[in-house]
């Protein structure tokens, strides 16, 4: 191994590790070059799916990558109806925050993926399904539910479950809440949407979130107004730029655009 190793670096001109102790600690342009060589087998094993595509040889697995909140009933739905089609279909589905359903079908652990944009057009082929406004969710009977729109205002003095508070979006929500002169009142923080449903059905505070996933929040009995100032999110279904979907994965696509869509 070790004259394999430096052979390799020989052939290169570049260190690819170094000595620490008794240890071998991989340098950047080792990095760089595993990056590389991933990224020429993905190509190669998506050059190989399309080709069976363009053969018709059905394969009878699908990697389906969603948000968290959208496997609660989007992705079921969507599974449901595909199966009405071909009971033979296997089904491996991925969840995680945007980034993580971006890296499943980017590294080829899912066929399909649901998110928003931006997606990088360099990577990724998408199907534009439906867009979002920001609404403020809440429990049943909670006050809000009386008010046709909320604004930050109304939420002075209420404990928020704030949804991925890194992204650009969430930050909007707070300054616009700290704008009002409302210094906004987090009572829980959580990593990805659709965790914020069960603390708000557990009474422990309201959130502002999107109208595609407030919709998918009804299976925990939730309510939702439309919340100003508002932001558009534009919602797709993805895959592997430059791919040849099967019919199989294009009815797959297809079913996922429509629970998408229809979220009832």
């Amino acid at each position: 191994m070790s004259q394999q190793v430096a052979q390799l670096e020989t052939a290169l001109g570049v260190p690819l590790f170094r000595r620490e102790g008794n240890r071998l600690v991989a340098t950047a342009q080792a990095w760089e070059l595993l990056r590389e060589i991933d990224g020429t087998f993905l190509s190669l094993d998506r050059v190989g799916k399309s080709i069976a595509a363009l053969k018709g040889i059905e394969g009878h697995a699908i990697g389906i990558a969603a948000p968290d909140i959208f496997c609660f009933t989007l992705v079921p739905r969507a599974v449901r109806q595909i199966r009405v089609h071909d009971r033979s279909c296997v089904f491996h589905v991925k969840s995680g925050s945007y980034q993580d359903v971006a890296e499943h079908v980017l590294n080829g652990r899912a066929d399909l993926g649901v998110s928003r944009l931006p997606l990088d057009e360099r990577l990724f082929d998408w199907m534009p399904v439906t867009t979002a406004t920001n609404v403020c969710l809440f429990p049943a009977g909670h006050r809000l539910a009386e008010k046709d729109l909320v604004t930050p205002e109304d939420l002075r003095g209420e404990p928020l479950i704030d949804i991925e508070p890194r992204q650009n979006t969430h930050q909007m929500d707070l300054n616009a809440l700290r704008y009002m002169g409302v210094e906004p009142n987090i009572a829980v923080e959580v990593d990805a949407n659709g965790h914020e449903a069960a603390f708000i059905a557990a009474g422990v505070g309201i959130s502002v979130t999107n109208s595609v996933v407030a919709k998918e929040c009804a299976l925990f009995g939730l309510r939702f107004r439309p919340f100003e100032p508002s932001a558009i999110y534009h919602y797709v279904v993805f895959w592997q730029r430059g791919r040849q979907l099967s019919g199989q994965l294009r009815l797959a696509r297809e079913r996922l655009a429509d629970a998408l869509r229809d979220p009832a």
